[in-house]
């Protein structure tokens, strides 16, 4: 049985050189970008799991498993914000909660009874070296 050679869709081979370039940016391996796969998965809609996996080198079913998921499930998460609290002019308080948490699960809360506020840079610093 002889094996037929697939024609590779021009929409493909442009994705292709964008993923060569990605590649060899780099060092080692790693995760490719979400713009790179949701590129992915819309030219396997359109021309088919088996051409796009191959042709670009990646994986058929995991190819497969994102083109069944919403757009929502498979958005990178959004970096962390920076959250400024600010209290009423010239009010004192005598104790402090602060909590810091992570992702996937990291957490810290410090109580802090004092009518001096704490370095809240350092606190996060210091969370952000042991949560790593």
């Amino acid at each position: 049985m002889a094996l037929q050679k697939v024609a590779v869709p021009d929409a493909v081979t442009q994705l292709e050189r964008q993923f060569e370039q990605f590649r060899s940016g780099r060092s080692g391996r790693g995760r490719l970008p979400e713009s790179l796969w949701q590129a992915a998965v819309e030219q396997a809609r359109q021309h088919g799991v088996n051409v796009v996996a191959h042709t670009l080198r990646l994986d058929y079913n995991a190819l497969k498993k994102r083109m069944g998921r919403t757009a929502a499930e498979h958005q990178e998460p959004s970096p962390a914000g920076f959250v400024e609290l600010i209290g009423a002019t010239g009010a004192v308080a005598d104790e402090y909660v602060i909590e810091f948490e992570g992702s996937p699960h990291p957490r810290m809360r410090v109580q802090w009874k004092s009518a001096t506020a704490p370095d809240w840079a350092a606190l996060l610093r210091a969370w952000r070296e042991v949560a790593g």
